[in-house]
C-alpha cells in the first residue's frame, strides 16, 4: 500500500512515518519505479506498535527497544517487563508533579480575590514574587517554589 493509505489504516500521519524512516525507527520503504513508497503489512502492523507505544506515553528510544524486543521472538519477557515498570515510575513523577502544579494554582486562585482590582497572587506566584507567605504553615515550599519545580515534559506529537 502506498504512505496514505498506511497512515489510514495505522493512525499514524504521513509526515511521522517519514520520520520514523529518517530516524530509522521503520525500515526504509521499498519503491516503485516512479519513487512511491510501498509498505507491506508487517511495516502496518509495527507503524500500529509505535502508535500504541507512543500513546503510553514512551519515548522514541524506548519504542525502538520495545520494536527489537517485539522483533525478537526469542525474547526474555523479563526484558520488556523492566522497560514498563521503568515507564510507570517516570509516569508516576509525572503525576506526582502535576499534582504539586495543581495544588499551587489552587493556593493562588485562593488567595485571589476575583474582582476589580488589580492586585493579582495568582501573577505574583507565577512570576515568582515572594509576595505570599514564604513557608506554608505545613513546612511545604512558597507556591511559586512548587510552580518552579513542578514543570513536566511533553510528549512530541506523534
Amino acid at each position: 500500500m502506498n504512505i496514505g493509505d498506511a497512515a489510514k489504516v495505522s493512525g499514524v500521519s504521513v509526515k511521522m512515518i517519514r520520520h520514523y524512516e529518517a530516524i530509522g525507527l521503520l525500515p526504509a520503504a521499498t519503491r516503485t519505479e516512479s519513487g512511491y513508497r510501498v509498505y507491506r503489512p508487517e511495516d502496518v502492523h509495527a507503524l500500529r506498535f509505535i502508535r500504541n507505544a507512543r500513546d503510553l506515553g514512551f519515548p522514541l528510544a524506548e519504542i525502538e527497544e520495545l520494536l527489537g524486543l517485539w522483533r525478537d521472538r526469542a525474547r526474555a519477557s523479563a526484558e520488556v517487563k523492566r522497560l514498563a515498570l521503568a515507564h510507570v515510575a517516570a509516569i508516576d513523577e509525572k503525576l506526582k508533579a502535576l499534582q504539586a502544579m495543581g495544588d499551587t494554582l489552587r493556593e493562588l486562585a485562593a488567595s485571589c480575590h476575583g474582582d476589580h482590582r488589580p492586585d493579582c497572587p495568582i501573577l505574583k506566584g507565577i512570576s515568582g514574587a515572594r509576595t505570599l507567605a514564604p513557608m506554608r504553615n505545613d513546612g511545604g515550599a512558597h507556591p511559586a517554589e512548587r510552580l518552579r519545580h513542578a514543570s513536566i515534559t511533553r510528549a512530541p506529537p506523534r
